[in-house]
This record gives C-alpha cells, structure tokens and sequence, in this order.
C-alpha cells in the first residue's frame, strides 16, 4: 500500500476541481498531513467571491495551512506562469518540499523543470481512491464536468481506466 504523503502545496484549479468532484476538500486531509495554500491562490479562490461555489467551502477547511505571506517569485516564475502556479512552486523550493498539485500543462511543465514532484486534481482523486476513500470516480469527473470543469477525453478514459484496474485489484 502506498505511503501517506507528509506534505503539499496546491494551486486554485485542484482546489476548485475536487471541490466540484466531491463537495468538500476532505481527500486531500485523507491524503496529506499538511496542504499548503500560498496566498496568491488563496487570493484567487477569494476573488470568485460569494457565488464562487468553492469559496465556502474553502474557507470551511480551517486545516488548510494558508502561508500568509506573498511569495517572492524567482523573475522566470513569475514571466512563466500566472501568479498562483508560479506562487505554488516558489513555496515548495522555499520550504524544500518536492510535491506540488497543478493541472495546467505550462505549470506542471515548469514544476518539473524545477525538479518538482507534481500531481493533479485527478492523481488525488485516483490515489485517494486507491487508499480506501470512499468516492466513484465516474461521479466525480461528472460532477466535475457539471460545475464546467474542463476535462479532455483523454484525461477521462485515462481516470476510468486506472479506476477500474484499482476495482481489480
């Protein structure tokens, strides 16, 4: 069985996504001891305002580590990526933690160049799943698609496919 993860730092589409796939933030408390939220993507969460429907429930994670400081963003971040990917890696190498979640393709590009593990919202649905946390992943990319999170099909056949092969195991 796969260790439990110590520590991550997130970025704000994960944060909006497993919102829309499960209605709360809880697999990411069943996965990690410790989530970090830079402040620029808790700004970003925070921007969506009251009709957000991820800021509610957001602001209900009382566990969530938010680092209350802005970022000092290395210049090639910060010309790279928007502020709360490049916001997200620049706290992971400041702190020396190795994983972070991203699901845009440019920051999990740079995330690896900076030698960063990474995962996205659906590797957390797919290894929380796989620990034991009770969800259906063909529900939960419903619900993501529903709340007009933009999924490839690419993406889908590859989270059903590693869902049912966990289902045979």
């Amino acid at each position: 069985m796969p260790e439990r993860q110590r520590t991550i730092v997130i970025n704000t589409t994960p944060l909006i996504a497993l919102t829309a796939a499960t209605g709360d933030l809880d697999v990411l408390r069943f996965l990690y001891d410790h989530v970090l939220v830079p402040d620029e993507v808790a700004q970003e969460i925070r921007v969506g305002g009251k009709d957000a429907f991820a800021l509610d429930v957001f602001e209900r994670a009382t566990w969530l580590d938010l680092i209350q400081a802005p970022a000092l963003l290395s210049p090639y971040l910060e010309n790279s990526l928007d502020r709360g990917e490049a916001a997200v890696i620049q706290s992971a190498l400041d702190r020396n933690l190795d994983l972070v979640c991203i699901d845009e393709i440019q920051g999990r590009r740079v995330a690896r160049l900076s030698g960063l593990r990474l995962t996205g919202s659906i590797g957390i649905l797919l290894r929380a799943k796989q620990l034991g946390f009770t969800l259906s992943i063909p529900d939960a990319l419903a619900a993501m698609r529903k709340r007009g999170i933009w999924l490839s099909e690419k993406v889908i056949r590859f989270a059903l496919d590693q869902a049912n092969k966990t289902q045979c195991h």
